[in-house]
This record gives C-alpha cells, sequence and structure tokens, in this order.
C-alpha cells in the first residue's frame, strides 16, 4: 500500500509540475484615463424674435423668442445683449430701407428690466442648456411704410 501511495505522489507530482509548463505566463499593467474639464459655454440663439404683421402700431406689439446657454458646471457667466445692428443709440430698431421701427428687449415678462449691454443677467452653468426668454416689445409709434423691417441682435456670453 506504501509502494502505491508513493506511486500516486509521484504521479501527482508529475502531473502537477508538467501542467504548470503548459499554463501560459501573463503580466499585467495598468494606465490612468484623463480628461480636464475647462470653464466653456455655448449660446444657442433664439428663432426670431417676431411681432407678426401689423397694421398701425398704435398699440403695444409684444413677442417673445427663448434661447439657450450651455455651461460647464458651476461656471458664472453673464448674458447680455447689444441695442442691434440699427440701434440709434440706446434704441433698438428695425430696418426696411432708411424707414425704421422701434423695439425693445426686456429680461422679464412684466417688461419692466431692459435688456442690454449694461443691464446683463447672470447665471450659474449646470452642464445642460439652460433656457432663457427674450421679450419683446414695439411700443406705439408713428407706422413706417409697408415692407418687412428686420434687426440682428448679438447675445453676448461673458464667463
Amino acid at each position: 500500500m506504501k509502494k502505491y501511495f508513493a506511486k500516486m505522489f509521484l504521479a501527482g507530482v508529475a502531473a502537477s509540475v508538467l501542467g504548470t509548463a503548459a499554463h501560459a505566463v501573463t503580466a499585467t499593467s495598468q494606465f490612468n484615463a484623463q480628461i480636464q474639464i475647462q470653464a466653456d459655454c455655448v449660446v444657442n440663439s433664439p428663432n426670431t424674435l417676431d411681432f407678426g404683421a401689423q397694421g398701425l402700431l398704435n398699440a403695444n406689439v409684444d413677442a417673445t423668442a427663448d434661447f439657450t446657454v450651455e455651461c460647464t458646471n458651476g461656471v458664472n457667466y453673464t448674458i447680455a445683449m447689444d441695442n442691434g445692428a440699427n440701434a440709434s443709440g440706446s434704441i433698438n430698431r428695425m430696418a426696411n430701407g432708411g424707414e425704421f421701427v422701434s423695439y425693445e428687449i426686456y429680461q422679464d415678462a412684466s417688461r419692466t428690466t431692459v435688456w442690454d449691454a449694461t443691464s446683463t443677467m447672470a447665471g450659474i452653468g449646470n452642464g445642460d442648456p439652460q433656457t432663457y426668454t427674450v421679450y419683446g416689445r414695439v411700443p406705439p409709434q408713428t407706422t413706417p411704410s409697408v415692407g418687412t423691417y428686420i434687426d440682428t441682435v448679438t447675445i453676448t456670453v461673458t464667463y
């Protein structure tokens, strides 16, 4: 019986030695994945602030348009608007040739806070697009000639 166990022991040792030689040898290493997030903002301009088709401009004509600002999470920013390409001083004007329709842009639905280069709106980025509304108003004024009146306003996001 001792010989039997001895043979079995030797057979097991031989199998383990031969079995080890048949296994692949491995080596491992690691690497890091990295990204650096920087402060960044993107502004997506609104569609046209469309006051529609009007006859006489003898009452307020209101309109709204939305735009989005998307900034890196935690980034403080301000939004300013210029007075448009056809401004006369601080008065926004839509033009058709040499004729104009005056209008104003506001930050609030009650149209009390003008939105321009000096009256800005502040925000904090959250990594997602944040929607803002432009509130426009054409006040009563002398109605110019028939035609389409257009202006281009620049939105500036400072961060």
